[in-house]
């Protein structure tokens, strides 16, 4: 093959190949690594929980999914007392934050970041709503004679300011409010929860229904004969 023929052919060969890569550099291009894609942008997240609250997106209602979940609770204490035993004493459990009173204002307040003295400065203000749902069935509870129980991840210096707020939305009268300890040491919130269970089996109370918004609300031994787990879209409590 003729030596310039060859040149010729090559120097074409790369024209066509520096044309065919301007015609692709003159197209926007844009890279990414998928596995580093598959989590979803916080901002993106935090709209979406304020959207499910507000009950303003196709995710769903929480107001609605809470009150389903209230209406099981109630169905299963009227069946369960209609076959209480002989001097059988039932009780109810029930966690405090996002369960019986909602924090989604300091919450929101606070961008969705959880920062101790803040969230103190709000509980000792004592003004958190009731959990429609949770006040109806706290007062089914009272009418069937099912002694109540709370169990709180909230400290021991909380109690007093706890109390006024849970008296002021109507929940003025219960069993036991018991607080996890200042010096907790190292001791989850679920085992606090799952000790204090023991601690009031051992009374002689059968643990007929426990309600809370996390699993460390309601797993652990001894568990309830029924346990109904509220969304919580807020914050996770190992």
């Amino acid at each position: 093959m003729n030596k310039h023929f060859t040149i010729l052919t090559a120097q074409l060969v790369f024209a066509i190949g520096l044309g065919n890569l301007a015609a692709q550099q003159s197209r926007p291009v844009f890279v990414s690594e998928p596995a580093a894609e598959r989590i979803a942008n916080l901002d993106l997240l935090k709209k979406e929980v304020r959207e499910y609250h507000d009950c303003t997106c196709k995710c769903g209602c929480y107001t609605h999914d809470v009150d389903l979940e209230a209406d099981r609770a109630i169905a299963y204490l009227r069946k369960r007392v209609a076959h209480r035993g002989p001097n059988e004493k039932l009780a109810l459990i029930l966690d405090i934050d996002e369960t019986t009173l909602s924090n989604y204002v300091e919450e929101t307040g606070a961008d969705f970041a959880y920062k101790p003295d803040v969230f103190d400065l709000w509980v000792q203000s004592a003004q958190a709503a009731a959990i429609p749902g949770t006040l109806r069935l706290y007062q089914e509870a009272q009418k069937l004679g099912v002694s109540i129980f709370f169990i709180s991840g909230r400290t021991e210096n909380e109690r007093a300011a706890t109390e006024r707020n849970l008296r002021a939305q109507g929940f003025d009268k219960w069993k036991l409010l018991v607080m996890w300890p200042v010096a907790h040491g190292n001791q989850t919130v679920g085992r606090f929860k799952a000790v204090t269970r023991a601690e009031i089996a051992a009374q002689g109370y059968t643990l007929a229904l426990n309600v809370g918004d996390q699993w460390s609300d309601l797993k652990g031994k001894p568990e309830a004969e029924y346990s109904v787990k509220y969304p919580d879209p807020f914050y996770f409590v190992p």
